[in-house]
């Protein structure tokens, strides 16, 4: 636990001190563009909490090297393969010049350091047939990055919301600590707790009232961050730990990812790469919280934003508890993942043809509650 607290108190002090210098002008990476149609914030933001997030975990590493009561090497090599997509997203946040294929070779790059030098390998997915392929280095290795970087851009694809990529991967991450105390292993637990304690330490300036964001080298590098622990977790238990638990754990972003394509390629004929209005969390955004429409000042405008995440909280912890509670049972976890993505498709649908559950719904009229809310922001 003094991992996740000291990488609290860091990340906590680091994010308020960029906001803090962020309204002198003397912080680079402002996301001042609020036109664009996953814009829904209300004013100029940084967009480096990515950086306050990596550095808590740097210096929670060096800490735990300087004690001697950790897996310190562990520690900063994990940290360390992970560089590659941190340092061109925050690239991309300060220039606008990195592209997403630039930025997707970087999270691969680190999947091939983290297959190689951690170990980080999947050899199966419990799936005949399938199995016998990942026997073959070259074919564990494709699969194993082509896996991480799709992880960590379904964290980039989810943040879009004050306090939504942060906590679902703050989620995954207390269930990782958790199924890591289960089988022993330290290094999992100790990195898990650390990494929950730096998003927590940043949320508190991200949620409500969004004084931070991500940027695209913080949702990148904990999307690495949660995928490699995931896949270590396998990896040092084969046999143990079902590589279903981590799908099922991560289904969320990982099913809006695979959906978003197939719904831009397939059914619009587009390009999957282009940005569009149509996810998940964006119709929850329309249309379920719905008090603020037509409404544009920053008050309204923040609050809406604040008020979407919950709900993909919750969407998250639907798959995070089975995941926790059956993460040795592979069909049980497989049925639960047949589960969420039908449960997905079906609310996605009811959303996108206007036919919102009207509880779910917030409306205007809902009481002081909101109006309370919207005077604290």
């Amino acid at each position: 636990m003094t991992s996740f607290a000291l990488a609290f108190v860091i990340s906590l002090a680091l994010s308020g001190l960029i906001v803090r210098l962020a309204r002198t002008g003397s912080v680079l990476g402002s996301d001042d563009d609020l036109s664009g149609v996953q814009k829904v914030h209300a004013r100029p933001v940084p967009r480096v909490g990515g950086f306050a997030i990596a550095l808590a975990l740097w210096l929670v590493a060096a800490w735990v090297a300087w004690r001697g009561i950790g897996p310190a090497r562990e520690f900063a090599l994990i940290l360390a393969c992970g560089l590659p997509p941190l340092v061109t997203g925050l690239i991309e946040d300060i220039t606008k010049k990195v592209g997403i294929k630039t930025r997707l070779l970087a999270t691969a790059l680190a999947g091939v350091l983290a297959f190689f030098v951690l170990g980080a390998q999947l050899r199966e997915v419990q799936l005949p047939g399938f199995d016998w392929l990942m026997g073959f280095t070259a074919f564990s290795l494709l699969f194993t990055v082509v896996a991480m970087a799709g992880v960590a851009n379904a964290v980039n694809i989810i943040d879009g919301f004050n306090g939504l990529a942060a906590a679902v991967v703050s989620i995954t991450l207390l269930s990782l600590a958790y199924v890591g105390w289960q089988v022993g292993d330290a290094l999992i637990v100790s990195m898990a707790l650390a990494g929950v304690g730096a998003l927590l330490g940043f949320l508190l300036w991200n949620w409500p009232r969004g004084l931070i964001f991500l940027g695209d080298g913080g949702a990148y590098f904990i999307g690495y961050l949660v995928a490699v622990l995931s896949f270590l977790l396998v990896a040092r238990h084969r046999g143990v730990v079902s590589p279903w638990y981590p799908l099922l754990l991560f289904i969320y972003p990982v099913f809006e990812t695979l959906f978003s394509i197939w719904r831009r390629k397939v059914v619009r004929g587009s390009s999957p790469g282009l940005p569009d209005g149509l996810h998940l969390h964006q119709l929850v955004f329309r249309r379920l919280v719905r008090w603020a429409v037509g409404r544009h000042d920053a008050a309204s405008l923040t609050l809406r934003n604040s008020l979407t995440a919950p709900y993909l909280w919750l969407l998250s912890c639907l798959a995070a508890v089975p995941a926790t509670l059956f993460w040795r049972q592979p069909f049980v976890l497989m049925a639960f993942v047949a589960l969420f993505c039908i449960g997905y498709v079906w609310l996605y649908l009811r959303l996108v043809r206007f036919r919102a559950l009207r509880f779910l719904v917030i409306r205007s009229r809902s009481g002081g509650a909101l109006s309370r809310f919207k005077d604290g922001l």
